[in-house]
């Protein structure tokens, strides 16, 4: 599903306009990469909380050169699903044998 097709749903089921969906979704959006961009989480009860993960200090290798290169601690944002979604997830999959 595309954010376009998100859109759509959510007017038919409310019925409010497409464009003010949009509007809202666009702002919710900012609202968590702004959030998270300043260190803070967001919590959402019931669906999930969007997180930063912090990821240590590491050796990689630069390919071509073929030389170590030190890659910095970083922070990485990421969804952590809440408990009664991933539930209710792994029951909706079971009752379709676990195909897609």
């Amino acid at each position: 599903m595309r954010k376009a097709d998100l859109v759509t749903k959510i007017s038919e089921k409310t019925g409010i306009a497409k464009v003010d969906v949009l509007v809202t979704l666009e702002t919710f959006f900012k609202e968590v990469k702004d959030s998270l961009i300043e260190g803070e989480n967001v919590y959402i009860r019931g669906f999930g909380s969007f997180i930063r993960k912090k990821r240590a200090k590491k050796i990689g290798r630069h390919i071509k050169k073929n030389i170590a290169i030190e890659i910095p601690e970083h922070h990485i944002p990421a969804f952590k699903p809440a408990k009664d979604f991933i539930d209710q997830v792994k029951e909706n999959s079971m009752g379709q044998n676990g195909t897609q």
